[in-house]
């Protein structure tokens, strides 16, 4: 299976490579004015649709020699000029700009939406600063860009910082007000846990447009291509606290007689290296990922806690339900003393939270996390399944929302899990024959706690899967924080499957009432 790029990697060129057809262009410069006005996902959806109805062209991947001979560091020092940006001298509430072409000749095209036309916005030397290379630019043709950037007063009314970034095939991520870079989004995941080879879509042309000065949200059409599907998009973003993007996206089979494993609808990729359930030993820091766990709302009311983990081989879960509340890919933990990184700022990594618009039926949420050997690399990828995938030949309409979501950050309405630890302190437990014991020790918070009164009898409710046996699991106060804490021991039982990991479920519950999220969590042997 390929492995996820941090974005940083992705702008060097190291995306997954498909070629744009000249259809997108040639549609977008044949409008009139008055067409170009009423601009929709309609008008993208018919350029995908037209697409869809033909196979995939490889990509040539030609770029000027110089381009294809570049380091890594050589072409972070190429940048955009600021003078160059987009609607700065009108002084609207957003801007934007685009990279350069990468090593690897992955581009796309840029066109900009007004009240009178749509217009390519044509790939142009003299907008970017060269820095210390040695360059001829000038005889390169239009390349196209290598993504697409956009800024708004996030943080301050007399700056506008980094809103939303789209770089690399289908991925795009954005940031609240003091947030940084952390987890992505992409537009579609396509097999992504196996056991065909990953197919990676990629955006190919992107319409911006132009905002009024009134403000309000910033809208980017996007049309997607790729080896079994074409898409069209449009996003509606809305910067903030929490900033959220409205997606909206109408995809095409192609007819093909490759059916598709996987779709992965609105899928979310991060990092996970280690933390307070798995550290590593020699780091000074304590915890080093960009989410921290998968949170999973079902329509039936259940929510749901996965603990991500750093695993020593790939490893593949899923949650099926009849129908979807939310999901995420969620960074808990806030505390800079828990991180220790003054570079990297993790605390301030977003979370991202996925609501449907309108019911998407029944699927599953789908949680892949492979091993990573540092923190460069993105291991971990959630997204939602249709129980029913599109034949080839057919279309899928899909509406959500992402909310970019820092210290305010969607919660269970009762309670849910701060910390979850695994390892044992002194005890007169040990291994005994029919295996090893393993311990964990769960820290709970939340309203529904709050709300209990000083004599209030909690139980830990626990389950195991067939190849494990709780022995024992305790509910009491933290005396030290006053808080709801679990300690949680299991036994691994002989099993024709060794290899089998172990499911534990578990939650607080006083009465009959049930007090907290469902902590769901594996033991991989």
């Amino acid at each position: 299976m390929q492995a996820f790029f941090r974005l940083s990697k992705r702008l060097s060129g190291f995306a997954p490579r498909a070629r744009f057809a000249a259809l997108a262009c040639a549609g977008a410069l044949a409008l009139t004015a008055a067409q170009a006005h009423a601009w929709s996902l309609d008008d993208v959806a018919t350029l995908a649709s037209q697409r869809a109805k033909t196979p995939v062209k490889e990509a040539s991947h030609a770029v000027p020699a110089e381009l294809a001979k570049m380091e890594y560091d050589d072409y972070r020092d190429i940048r955009f000029k600021p003078e160059s940006t987009l609607w700065r001298a009108d002084k609207l509430p957003y801007e934007a700009n685009f990279f350069h072409v990468g090593r690897q000749g992955d581009s796309v095209r840029v066109h900009e939406i007004t009240s009178a036309d749509v217009k390519r916005v044509p790939y142009d030397p003299a907008s970017f600063n060269f820095g210390k290379n040695k360059l001829s630019p000038k005889s390169w043709g239009d390349l196209g860009y290598g993504g697409v950037r956009a800024f708004s007063n996030l943080n301050s009314p007399t700056y506008k910082d980094e809103l939303i970034v789209f770089s690399g095939a289908s991925y795009f991520r954005a940031l609240g007000a003091g947030q940084r870079y952390g987890l992505s989004a992409r537009g579609l995941a396509v097999d992504t846990a196996g056991p065909a080879k990953e197919e990676f879509p990629r955006f190919t042309d992107f319409w911006l447009e132009k905002p009024g000065a009134e403000g309000g949200p910033l809208t980017i059409f996007a049309l997607m291509d790729s080896e079994r599907m074409t898409g069209a998009y449009r996003f509606n973003i809305k910067p903030g606290e929490q900033t959220v993007t409205e997606v909206q996206a109408r995809i095409f089979m192609r007819p093909t007689d490759k059916p598709v494993a996987t779709l992965g609808l609105a899928p979310l990729t991060s990092m996970f290296f280690f933390g307070e359930n798995q550290p590593r030993p020699g780091d000074f820091r304590p915890e080093v990922h960009d989410s921290d766990g998968l949170m999973v709302a079902t329509g039936d009311g259940e929510w749901l806690w996965r603990p991500l983990q750093n695993p020593a081989s790939k490893l593949v879960t899923s949650f099926s339900m009849k129908s979807l509340k939310g999901f995420g890919l969620m960074q808990r933990d806030r505390a800079f003393h828990n991180y220790e990184d003054t570079e990297a700022r993790y605390e301030l990594r977003p979370s991202a939270w996925v609501t449907p618009v309108g019911d998407w039926g029944a699927g599953k949420v789908e949680l892949l996390q492979f091993a990573t050997p540092d923190e460069t690399h993105d291991n971990v990828a959630a997204y939602w399944v249709p129980e029913k995938i599109p034949a080839p030949g057919q279309s899928i309409d899909i509406a959500y929302q992402i909310a970019w979501q820092g210290k305010n950050q969607q919660l269970p309405p009762n309670g849910w899990v701060t910390q979850s630890r695994r390892g044992t302190g002194y005890s007169k437990h040990s291994a005994d024959a029919q295996g090893q014991q393993i311990q964990f020790v769960i820290d709970f918070a939340g309203p529904a706690l709050d709300a209990l009164p000083e004599d209030a009898a909690v139980k830990a409710v626990t389950t195991a899967s067939a190849n494990a046996r709780v022995l024992e699991s305790l509910a009491y106060k933290n005396p030290a924080t006053g808080a709801w804490r679990m300690t949680l021991r299991v036994q691994r039982l002989p099993s024709d499957q060794p290899a089998q990991p172990i499911e534990l479920r578990a939650f607080l519950q006083h009465n009959t009432n049930t007090l907290t999220e469902t902590w769901t969590n594996l033991i991989t042997p």
